[in-house]
């Protein structure tokens, strides 16, 4: 195990007779990247997060309930416990008419067994198109702060990666000068004075 001494705070920015430009500069990029992987992540993520609950809201006004029948007997067997959160869900046919008169039909989910003309709730956008039914706040509110989230740790990796990339480049010189310097003053080791 390698001896280290204390632990400096803010290192990089001491006054040191060796520390040479490249160590100078090196800090600042890291500094710089790290708060611009900060804002750039934070900014993202709220953009986002504040994009996805205005759509959401959005839906929640616009998107209506309309009472749908079905157009036929649903597929399988009615349920003889009575329990309808553990009875069974199937997709049958359905048909009602839109806001503006024209008649829709669509695929619903609905209990098995369901008879026909049996009233149903669908739910439809301005165009009058079939449509889920829309998110509650709350639920908006999570789905809006987990794409955020996503999004905002997406958006930082990009000047993460640039600073990288930097410091990469900044090494691979560093390395450079130190070869440079290694010729000039290695061949003097070996020889003696006198």
């Amino acid at each position: 195990m390698a001896l280290r001494g204390p632990k400096v705070w803010l290192w990089r920015w001491r006054r040191n007779p060796l520390k040479r430009r490249a160590d100078r500069v090196e800090a600042w990029v890291v500094l710089g990247v790290w708060m611009l992987t900060v804002f750039v992540g934070v900014l993202a993520g709220l953009t986002v997060s504040r994009s996805v609950e205005d759509g959401l809201a959005r839906e929640r006004v616009e998107w209506r309930p309309l009472v749908a029948r079905l157009a036929e007997r649903a597929p399988g067997t009615a349920s003889e416990s009575g329990d309808v959160s553990r009875a069974e869900h199937v997709w049958a046919e359905a048909r009602w008419t839109a806001a503006d008169g024209s008649p829709q039909s669509g695929q619903v989910r609905v209990l098995a067994g369901s008879q026909a003309g049996s009233p149903i709730t669908v739910w439809t956008d301005r165009e009058g198109r079939q449509v889920t039914r829309p998110v509650t706040e709350s639920q908006a509110r999570v789905r809006a702060s987990l794409i955020g989230g996503v999004a905002g740790v997406c958006a930082a990796l990009a000047p993460l990666a640039a600073g990288r990339a930097v410091r990469r480049r900044l090494e691979r010189r560093r390395m450079d000068q130190w070869d440079t310097e290694w010729s000039r003053f290695g061949p003097m080791w070996g020889r003696t004075t006198g």
